[in-house]
């Protein structure tokens, strides 16, 4: 839970990573090294792929029309322009409050891909989807014409793979919240997320809520929500979409889950006492990622073998495969995540 974790995520982040070693004093200057290297893994990962991309339009890739399935290798045609209808994507802000401090609020930003054919009198499920400490809600690329990620979900809804959802890319950081050494940002997010970006999206958007801005039941409608995330978005789905909302969310994904990830035993531990069941619990990192492979491994890959709801090939999978830390693996993950959370 938050206060087991919150003793300072940066100098955490460097602990877990480096495997506790050094004096107190040495370790802020690791934990700035080590988030910046993770920073600069996530800039050069996607510049990567926006170039691999452009590669596959140049040299054309043969399209099929055989539907998605779950795999380690991710299709190449995901990455090229639907030739059907396409969905949409919408700028949004909304306003955010500070929730341990002053009451202060500021305007937050988010984009939100509506599947092709949108129609405000159908319900639709909705993904939350995080990005990772460097960055924000950009990271995803739904700003971008060019978008892989909206490519995909274009296709993987246009041929009928899965169900039409909404995707919301927020910002992860609480930003009108005060922070302190013990009230860190993305851990705060959590507050946001229940009090303001999910009410903004069930009012202004086509969802299975039944909107009232007096208050209304949200955990009605949990199973048609799912959260996920790269990296520190990873993190953020393991310890505040599982460990803080699984009364709102009942699907899972976390890919490349960042240290401070919550110990497969927490997690258990919130999931076994908690009233509420999990959907699916779906997890990806790479076997060379230096920055998460230790953490992902030890929030999730045998989470089954501790907690009585969590069942192998039921509702639960850990994927690895060889890769860093970086969009090969995260495209994937949204990928397979996808049909297992919104599968026809």
């Amino acid at each position: 839970m938050k206060k087991q974790i919150l003793v300072d995520m940066f100098l955490v982040f460097s602990f877990l990573l480096l495997g506790g070693c050094g004096e107190k004093e040495s370790n802020t200057e690791e934990a700035n090294g080590a988030i910046a290297q993770a920073i600069e893994m996530e800039q050069e990962s996607k510049l990567e792929e926006e170039e691999a991309v452009a590669k596959l339009e140049e040299e054309g890739v043969e399209i099929t029309e055989e539907k998605a399935e779950i795999s380690l290798t991710f299709p190449e045609r995901y990455a090229l322009p639907f030739e059907g209808e396409r969905g949409t994507v919408e700028f949004i802000t909304y306003e955010a409050k500070d929730y341990v401090g002053k009451g202060d609020s500021v305007e937050k930003k988010a984009y939100v891909y509506l599947p092709a054919g949108y129609d405000d009198s159908k319900q639709y499920n909705v993904l939350y989807l995080m990005h990772g400490i460097g960055g924000n809600e950009r990271e995803w690329g739904l700003n971008s014409d060019t978008s892989k990620l909206k490519r995909l979900l274009d296709r993987l809804m246009g041929e009928g793979s899965v169900e039409p959802f909404i995707l919301v890319t927020p910002n992860g950081k609480a930003m009108a919240c005060e922070h302190t050494q013990e009230n860190d940002p993305f851990y705060l997010f959590g507050l946001e997320l229940r009090n303001d970006l999910i009410p903004y999206i069930e009012s202004h958007y086509a969802t299975y809520a039944a909107y009232d801005e007096a208050g209304y039941d949200m955990s009605a409608t949990r199973t048609h929500r799912a959260i996920a995330g790269l990296s520190m978005g990873g993190m953020q789905t393991i310890n505040i979409g599982i460990g803080e909302c699984l009364d709102l969310f009942s699907y899972f994904g976390a890919f490349s889950a960042a240290p401070t990830s919550d110990a497969k035993e927490i997690v258990a531990k919130n999931i076994d006492e908690s009233e509420y069941t999990v959907d699916f619990f779906y997890n990806i990192c790479g076997t060379e990622d230096t920055i998460a492979y230790h953490s992902a491994s030890a929030a999730a890959k045998d989470l089954p073998t501790v907690c009585e709801k969590m069942v192998d090939g039921e509702n639960y999978l850990w994927h690895e495969k060889s890769g860093g830390h970086d969009f090969g693996i995260w495209y994937l993950g949204i990928y397979n995540f996808s049909q297992l959370a919104f599968s026809k």
